[in-house]
């Protein structure tokens, strides 16, 4: 059964909601409005969790709701129900005509389709019993337990959702996509005396949990965090002050997505809060760096086929060698900047209003061997994993711990450091980018970004880069 087919049968068939009388409560809603859309969404999403070999927390959630929204200039009336009906519709509809008071605007011309699929839409809950899913969190506490006699704790999760959309606007225009998304993650504790050490890695997609139950796959997780953690009991205190760092490829790209990612968002520049507002095709960046945000990779844990607007995702360049040449828009800020919308208008919920978000963002490989790249540093960090960050957007300062670093000693990866902090402003950093290498990875799967109270799945990753300078907070001089 076809996406259109399946959301026809959950938003109009079960629920009892005739689609031309939705139709005509939209447009009668939207009458004289800029833009807006009904919003329908149905999710199951499930967790179960181990720890220590004991099955700590499982959980199951399905719900089902519209949000209905009128665009009025940069006004917004938006009002949602978690009853799909036609008399919810209508009391929605009552509340959002509010926001035309006054104006005189006429609806925006929809977006245009697609019949592209970027994802399966079978529903990962439904293909793998509970009971395999608890056995393969019980086969890797048995195998992180035969691994390493040091280990003092294991922790795995599962989690996964689908997720229903359907977009109906004014003109009876209708858009719908389905969207799985599975995560496995596992974190480890290793002990030498009394010294203690976190490790952890996870992985995940918009696929089901049979990638996941390989053999192969959980091993790798598992290893990844033992080593991780293993690593980090012969740290020594990381430095401080100014020096050269080397960031690895992949995850690290989470500081790209940080640090310069938010700023890039359109809202922020329209408002010129963010410290990129009107440096729209000025040099923001060394020569070769080159940021896209890329929706439409498949499988992609922050790919989407269609926005929460029915915009098709896109592959949006947002530095081009070090130029800024765009920003991240849903279809409000693109009409009030001018141009057009680029597939990022995105929502946690139907519960929630639509803002422009990252969906992959990353930065493009160079043309720089990345052991080149670590023996051009004669003293310097290299950090290949992170754990929490701040940032500013209005001045892009930020703040990121590295959860796995180690010092460049003549050239040479030297001993892991612990405590090592990257403290500095995006826009700045950009410019400090001297060497790129050849190694583009994107993270495995893990991304989550809060915005206002929101969280949505999204992916980073970058080349390894070396900064001429950037300041180290750390415990020894």
């Amino acid at each position: 059964m076809s996406t259109i087919a399946v959301n026809e049968e959950l938003f109009f068939v079960r629920a009892g909601l005739d689609r031309e009388a939705a139709s005509r409560i939209v447009k009668d809603a939207l009458d004289g409005c800029d833009d807006g859309e009904l919003f329908l969404e149905a999710r199951q999403s499930e967790s179960v969790s181990l720890d220590d070999g004991r099955i700590k927390s499982a959980a199951y959630d399905s719900a089902q709701g519209f949000g209905l929204r009128a665009v009025s200039g940069d006004s917004i009336g938006y009002a949602h129900a978690s009853e799909i009906s036609e008399a919810a519709l209508k009391r929605a509809a009552s509340t959002v005509k509010a926001v035309r008071k006054g104006h005189s605007g006429s609806a925006a011309e929809g977006p245009i389709g697609t019949n592209r699929t970027l994802y399966t839409d079978v529903n990962p809950l439904a293909l793998v019993p509970f009971e395999a899913k608890v056995a393969l969190l019980e086969q890797i506490d048995a195998y992180a337990r035969g691994r390493e006699p040091r280990l003092r704790q294991v922790s795995a999760s599962l989690a996964g959702s689908w997720q229903a959309v359907t977009i109906l606007r004014a003109d009876g225009q209708l858009a719908s996509d389905i969207r799985p998304l599975v995560r496995l993650s596992v974190s480890v504790v290793v002990g030498d005396g009394d010294r203690m050490e976190t490790g952890g890695h996870g992985l995940g997609g918009r696929t089901t949990y049979e990638s996941l139950l390989e053999t192969g796959t959980w091993r790798h997780a598992v290893d990844e965090a033992l080593r991780q953690a293993i690593v980090n009991l012969d740290s020594v205190p990381a430095p401080a002050g100014e020096m050269p760092v080397v960031l690895g490829p992949g995850w690290p790209g989470v500081m790209l997505h940080e640090a310069i990612g938010h700023g890039l968002e359109g809202d922020f520049n329209r408002k010129k809060t963010s410290a990129f507002a009107e440096l729209s095709g000025q040099r923001v960046a060394a020569p070769g760096v080159t940021v896209v945000d890329d929706g439409t990779i498949p499988d992609l844990r922050g790919s989407i086929t269609i926005d929460d607007e029915g915009t098709p995702s896109g592959r949006t360049v947002l530095i081009e060698d070090g130029i800024l040449t765009g920003f991240l828009q849903d279809r409000m800020n693109a009409r009030l900047m001018g141009t057009r919308p680029t597939g990022n208008g995105r929502r946690m919920s139907y519960g929630s209003p639509v803002l422009p978000r990252m969906t992959n963002t990353f930065m493009l490989a160079g043309d720089k061997d990345p052991e080149e790249i670590v023996r051009s540093v004669k003293k310097g960090l290299y950090a290949v994993n992170f754990g929490g960050g701040q940032v500013d957007i209005t001045s892009g300062k930020f703040v990121f711990s590295a959860s796995e670093a180690y010092l460049i000693e003549d050239g040479r990866i030297g001993p892991a450091v612990k405590g090592a902090t990257l403290i500095g402003n995006g826009p700045d950093a950009l410019t400090r980018v001297t060497m790129i290498g050849t190694d583009l990875a994107l993270d495995p799967g893990i991304g989550t970004c809060g915005k206002d109270g929101q969280s949505v799945p999204v992916g980073v990753g970058q080349p390894t880069l070396l900064l001429d300078r950037l300041t180290v907070g750390g415990t020894s001089v």
